[in-house]
């Protein structure tokens, strides 16, 4: 096995575990304790940041497409961690609603793992990968936009089950 064949293998092994990396965030990122420096050295740079209008600021951490999270980690203006939660969850999919932006919903839900707009439906959907069962499904959640005013018009789960 070559130098690269044997790089590549370890990087894939890595990859394999990162999920499972997840579940030791949750005992780490410590509200009133952890600092931003050491979020990032845990997590790594944030897909987004959120200005917060009491100051603070939210970093998204998605797992999108493949994985079914998206931590949100808020830090105080003293940059020490006040809130850090997994927001794809029943109670967020539930705040989803009717006449949203797609600021707030993207604020909510962080990045999808898939936008596609049907044209024919005035519609423009985004589409998380997020925890279902049984094991044999595939379970979406979908937020749907009117293309002509860009607010929400409907949103809900969706199942595939896998071949």
């Amino acid at each position: 096995m070559s130098f690269f064949q044997r790089i590549s293998a370890a990087l894939a092994a890595v990859v394999a575990v990162l999920p499972g990396c997840d579940i030791g965030l949750n005992q780490d990122i410590k509200p009133g304790i952890t600092t931003a420096d050491e979020v990032r050295t845990r997590m790594g740079e944030p897909g987004f940041e959120f200005r917060n209008n009491d100051g603070s600021t939210t970093w998204e951490y998605t797992r999108q497409p493949m994985g079914v999270h998206c931590y949100m980690v808020t830090l105080g203006p003293d940059r020490i961690v006040t809130r850090f939660e997994q927001v794809l969850n029943d109670a967020s999919y539930a705040r989803a609603r009717e006449g949203m932006e797609r600021d707030a919903i993207r604020r909510l839900l962080g990045k999808p793992a898939r936008i596609e707009v049907f044209d024919n439906l005035r519609e423009e959907v985004w589409e998380w990968r997020i925890e279902g069962m049984p094991h044999n499904e595939l379970t979406y959640f979908n937020v749907y936009f009117d293309t002509s005013t860009g607010l929400v018009k409907k949103a809900g789960k969706r199942v595939e089950v896998k071949g």
